[in-house]
């Protein structure tokens, strides 16, 4: 399936991207899968059929990231908070989660897609971790971009796991308390060897970033749409991107 999306007869030609400099491409995006529910609701469909749609969304906005020389999208797939969810809603989104993982690797893998999964992927299924497992070492070598998927995620639980790990190297006598750093904490995170967040964007009309990426997105650009997640296109990727390319970046500094 993915073949026809990544294959060269298939890709977008330069010129679809318009004015987008190829030089000013976000080196890091993420995006907040919001709106499923909301987007079934509207057809009077069970909020199941929004989930997925949302991941037949998911495959469309890969291959344009791609193609765009984005070097990390990462995807807000379910965070710490949505285990409060009905019971059925969980379980269908593990078992999209899973039914991803048996149906995808393989084309991502041939196409140059590492996966990566942060938050706390221990706690999950066993089938399931294995699954990620797997995933994470057949594509660990690939670079054409890293796929990010934050499962079981959550930025305060992302911190404070961190400063449990520095704080045990620090009682154990293998890290200095005065040597940590904002390095020393960023090699503790789930994201660890992957860039600080550009382009945070999130669908559906929220303007929030619900506990996502708060360390990584402390000098990241917000795009926010009301267009749910299952309508979310390439263009609107490209829009987003366009955007990013015309705001002017000073982390804390003056213009030039």
């Amino acid at each position: 399936m993915w073949k026809k999306w990544f294959g060269r007869s298939d890709q977008r030609s330069e010129s679809s991207y318009g004015d987008l400099d190829p030089a000013r491409v976000p080196r890091h995006v993420a995006i907040i899968m919001d709106g499923n529910g909301r987007w079934a609701q509207k057809r009077g469909l069970p909020r199941t059929f929004g989930h997925r749609a949302g991941a037949e969304a998911l495959r469309a906005i890969v291959r344009t990231a791609a193609e765009l020389g984005i070097g990390v999208l990462t995807t807000y797939a379910f965070s710490t908070e949505n285990w409060k969810r009905p019971a059925e809603e969980v379980d269908l989104l593990m078992n999209l989660f899973s039914d991803y993982l048996d149906n995808e690797i393989e084309e991502l893998n041939s196409n140059g897609i590492r996966v990566r999964f942060s938050g706390k992927t221990e706690e999950l299924a066993a089938g399931l971790k294995a699954k990620i497992d797997r995933a994470e070492g057949v594509t660990a070598a690939n670079e054409r971009l890293v796929l990010n998927i934050a499962v079981n995620y959550g930025g305060r639980a992302e911190i404070t796991h961190a400063v449990r790990l520095i704080a045990a190297a620090v009682a154990a006598g293998s890290l200095k308390a005065e040597d940590v750093s904002e390095e020393v904490i960023s090699r503790h995170l789930y994201t660890a060897g992957l860039p600080d967040l550009d382009l945070l964007i999130r669908p559906a009309g929220d303007l929030r970033i619900s506990n996502f990426l708060l360390w990584q997105a402390a000098y990241a650009e917000f795009w926010f749409t009301d267009i749910n997640w299952p309508d979310f296109r390439p263009e609107h990727l490209i829009a987003a991107v366009a955007d990013f390319q015309r705001r002017d970046r000073r982390f804390g500094g003056l213009t030039k």
